[in-house]
């Protein structure tokens, strides 16, 4: 691969000599740099390449499409200027055209703002693939055959064509836990952020798919009070300082014990209101300490190693955060909407 690199960029760079108008520009980029191109072959190759030799023949590839865009564009601007088509001929008193700024979507400005906050404190990032199957899905993560999460009514299933295991969208980002600690070894500290795929009815509370951030932490002498101590400070920078959170007995599957957390009503400054149920508190996502289980299942000595992990849907953590009545409006594209933040 990294052979067909080089001979490409020499072809490409002999090539370049004889570019002398816009029909061997549209020459050169019709043969390197469209779809049908012979940079767009090497690309499609990369997907076979070894995971061992990818860092290595990712740079090198992409150094090539630098340097062929890099070609056509002095070209482009060459034959452009001796045509005249830059010349004082031109009437630069006229008014240019004007183009709307583009802006970060809501949710992709907050997702880097909550890996940052957990960058501050040591925690690497880790993506998941979003297509899982059942043993990291459910099986790893202590949830037995009979739990209603593994319906068809609450799991995205997809056709596996005759392989042994069953495939999926991932349900929560908790399968991030698992491919992590399969391949580490503590001590470990990650977020795992991504999209979440569940069969739910869609309403002004819920969608099929929705992001969520996935956080673990696995070491020696891991206590609960830390855990504590984690939510309170991401609560405390994502939110504000004289926020007031709580933690709620509950159970997961990979959790033992577990909790919900919660923070107080942003509309009702704890009060009580509608969007409260009058409860003065908005639940944000659960959290406990690793299920032994969990780790006995991966191969760690749960007698050894501790840990906890935590999870927040980051639409309903927005929704608390800014006040958005309905879900829904994060994907409408409503221009109005998305001008607010």
């Amino acid at each position: 691969m990294l052979d067909k690199i080089e001979s490409l960029k020499s072809e490409a760079s002999s090539e370049s000599g004889i570019i002398k108008d816009g029909k061997s520009l549209e020459d050169f980029r019709l043969k390197y740099l469209s779809r049908n191109g012979l940079l767009n072959s090497l690309f499609e190759e990369f997907k076979e390449v070894s995971r061992e030799s990818k860092g290595v023949v990712g740079k090198n590839l992409n150094e090539l499409k630098v340097y062929l865009h890099k070609i056509y564009d002095e070209k482009k601007q060459t034959i452009e200027t001796l045509s005249g088509k830059n010349s004082e001929t031109e009437d630069i008193s006229m008014p240019g055209l004007k183009y709307n700024k583009g802006t970060k979507h809501l949710i992709n400005s907050a997702l880097d703002e909550i890996l940052d906050i957990f960058g501050r404190i040591g925690f690497r990032i880790y993506e998941s693939d979003e297509i899982e199957d059942e043993y990291h899905n459910f099986d790893a993560l202590n949830t037995p055959d009979y739990h209603p999460s593994r319906d068809m009514q609450d799991t995205f299933y997809i056709d596996s064509k005759g392989k042994d295991k069953k495939y999926l969208l991932r349900s929560h980002t908790s399968t991030g836990q698992i491919r992590v600690m399969e391949n580490n070894t503590p001590p470990i500290r990650v977020i795992v952020p991504g999209k979440c795929y569940r069969n739910e009815a869609i309403s002004a509370r819920s969608l099929a798919f929705f992001h969520q951030f996935e956080v673990l932490y696995v070491d020696k002498n891991v206590t609960f009070r830390e855990l504590k101590g984690t939510l309170n400070y991401f609560a405390k920078e994502f939110f504000g300082e004289q926020l007031k959170t709580r933690l709620r007995p509950s159970f997961f599957p990979f959790t033992e014990p577990s909790a919900e957390f919660d923070v107080e009503c942003f509309l009702c400054k704890g009060q009580g209101c509608r969007v409260c149920k009058y409860t003065g508190w908005l639940e944000i996502g659960g959290a406990g300490m690793v299920d032994p289980n969990v780790f006995e299942i991966i191969g760690y000595d749960p007698e050894v190693y501790s840990g906890y992990a935590f999870g927040m849907g980051l639409e309903r953590t927005l929704m608390i955060k800014y006040g958005i009545p309905d879900i829904r409006l994060f994907y409408e594209n409503d221009v109005r909407f998305l001008k607010q933040f």
